[in-house]
C-alpha cells in the first residue's frame, strides 16, 4: 500500500501566528486587569492592602492547569474528524467576555463577587491557552516556532500594556463599566482571526491516548521540567523587587507607570521579534545561553547600583527596561521554542501546559522569596542572589536545552509506520 504525503497545515505560517498571537495577547489582557490595573482600582477605593493581596487567587487556575489539561486534549483531538480547539477557543472567549460584562456590572469593592469572577475568567482563559498552544505546536514546522513563540511573548507584552494601561486610561475617563465593556469586546475581535481559520487535522493523535504519564515517561520531558524551574528561576526572580527598588531609588509612581507600560511594552515587543529571528536563525539553546549571560550582567549591574546607593537614575531605568523587558522577551522566546520542541505533538497541550505550569510554580515561589531577601538583607543581596542563579542555570541550559535525536526517536518509535511516515 503506497504511503500518503505528509498532511501538514497548508496555511501559511504568518497566518498561524496571527492567529494565535490574538488569543495571547487577550489572555495578556485579562492578566494585565487582574494583576496589575484591578488592584490599582481597588486602592484607589481605599481598599486595603491584604484585601488586594486576594486578587492573586486568580493566578491560581494557570498553576493548577495541568490537572484538566488531559481530559482537554483527549476532547480537542478526537479519533475521528479535525481538531476541537476552535470549539474550545470560542467557549472559553465567551465564558471570559461575558465575565469581564458582568464584573463591570458589579461595584470594584465588592471584591468576594469580584473575585469569584475572576477566577472563573482565569479558568476559561487558561483551558484557552492549552488549546492555542497544542493548536501552535501541531500546526507550525520546527523551523517557525520562533515566530510561534515571538507572538507568545510578544502578545504577552502587549496585551499586559492594554489590560493595564488603557483599561486604567478609560476607568479613569469613562467609567468602571464600559472599560470593562470595551476590554470584553476587544477580546471578542482578538480571537477572531482563529475561530475563522480552518481545523488542524492532527493524524498521529488517533493512535494515541494523551496524558501526563505519556508525559512524565519521557526523559526529554523530565529533563525539559527541570530546564524550565532552573530557567524560570535565573531569568524571573531578581525581577519582581525591581518596582519597589525603582520606587526607593527615587522614581514616583507616574514615571514608573510610563517605564513598565509603554517602555516595557516598546522594548519587550521589539526584543520578542529580535528573539524570534534569532531562534530562526541559531536555534533555542544558543539564544537561551546568550540571555542567561546578558542577564547576569544586567542583575549584577542592579546588584552593584543597589549596594553603591548614588546611581543616576537613568542607568537604573536602562538597566531595568533592559533586565525586565528586553533581555527576559528574548531568553523567554527561546525557552518557549524548547517547550515547542519537547512537546509531543500527539499531546502538545498536555506537555507545553506541563512545563509551562513549572515556569509558573517556580515563579510564585520566586515572588516570596525575592520579597523576603530584600526586606532581611537588601536589594543588593536580592540581585546578587539572582545574578547567582543565572550562572547556575547556564551549564543546565547548555546541556538540557540541546534537542537529542533521542526526544526525536521517542516519538517517532511510539507511531505506527503509516503515521510516522506522516509526521516526516
Amino acid at each position: 500500500m503506497s504511503q500518503e504525503p505528509a498532511k501538514r497545515d497548508l496555511r501559511s505560517p504568518m497566518a498561524i501566528v496571527i492567529a494565535i498571537g490574538g488569543l495571547y495577547v487577550g489572555q495578556s489582557i485579562i492578566s494585565g486587569v487582574t494583576f496589575t490595573a484591578l488592584p490599582g482600582v481597588l486602592r484607589d477605593h481605599g481598599v486595603s492592602l491584604d484585601t488586594i493581596g486576594l486578587t492573586y487567587l486568580a493566578v491560581l487556575p494557570w498553576v493548577l492547569k495541568f490537572l484538566w489539561a488531559p481530559a482537554l486534549e483527549r476532547f480537542r483531538l478526537p479519533e475521528n474528524g479535525p481538531s476541537r480547539s476552535r470549539s474550545i477557543v470560542l467557549i472559553g472567549g465567551l465564558i471570559s467576555a461575558s465575565g469581564l460584562v458582568l464584573a463591570g456590572l458589579i461595584a470594584p469593592t465588592n471584591i468576594w463577587p469580584i473575585m469569584a469572577i475572576f477566577v472563573v475568567i482565569a479558568f476559561a482563559a487558561s483551558t484557552v491557552d492549552i488549546a492555542c498552544d497544542g493548536h501552535a505546536v501541531e500546526s507550525l514546522h520546527q523551523r517557525h516556532h520562533g515566530w510561534g513563540n515571538a507572538a507568545q511573548v510578544g502578545g504577552a507584552y502587549l496585551g499586559a500594556a492594554i489590560g493595564s494601561g488603557l483599561f486604567l486610561v478609560l476607568v479613569a475617563q469613562v467609567n468602571w463599566t464600559w472599560a470593562m465593556v470595551a476590554m470584553a469586546a476587544l477580546l471578542g475581535m482578538l480571537g477572531l482571526p482563529f475561530l475563522l481559520s480552518p481545523a488542524s487535522k492532527p493524524e498521529a493523535a488517533r493512535l494515541h491516548r494523551p496524558s501526563i504519564g505519556q508525559a512524565l515517561r519521557r526523559v526529554e520531558m523530565r529533563k525539559g521540567l527541570v530546564l524550565a524551574a532552573f530557567y524560570a528561576a535565573s531569568q524571573k526572580w531578581g525581577l519582581f523587587m525591581l518596582g519597589p527598588f525603582l520606587i526607593d531609588a527615587g522614581l514616583d509612581l507616574t514615571s514608573l507607570g510610563a517605564i513598565n507600560g509603554t517602555g516595557g511594552m516598546i522594548v519587550g515587543f521589539a526584543c520578542a521579534l529580535l528573539g524570534g529571528a534569532c531562534v530562526r536563525a541559531w536555534g533555542s539553546r544558543p539564544i537561551m545561553i546568550l540571555a542567561l549571560v546578558l542577564q547576569t550582567a544586567a542583575l549584577s549591574g542592579l546588584g552593584l547600583a543597589a549596594w553603591a546607593g548614588d546611581t543616576t537614575q537613568w542607568l537604573l531605568i536602562t538597566l531595568a527596561l533592559a533586565s525586565s523587558s528586553g533581555i527576559l522577551a528574548v531568553g523567554f522566546v527561546a525557552l518557549y521554542a524548547r517547550f515547542m520542541e519537547l512537546s509531543d505533538p500527539r499531546q502538545a497541550g498536555i506537555d507545553f501546559t506541563l512545563l509551562q505550569c513549572t515556569d509558573a510554580l517556580v515563579s510564585m515561589i520566586g515572588g516570596i522569596g525575592s520579597g523576603w531577601i530584600a526586606q532581611h538583607f537588601g536589594y543588593s543581596a536580592c540581585f546578587g542572589v539572582a545574578a547567582f542563579l543565572t550562572v547556575v542555570a547556564l551549564p543546565v541550559a547548555v546541556l538540557l536545552g540541546r534537542r537529542s535525536p533521542s526526544s526525536v526517536e521517542e516519538i517517532e518509535n511510539s507511531l505506527s509506520p503509516r503515521v510516522a511516515a506522516h509526521q516526516l
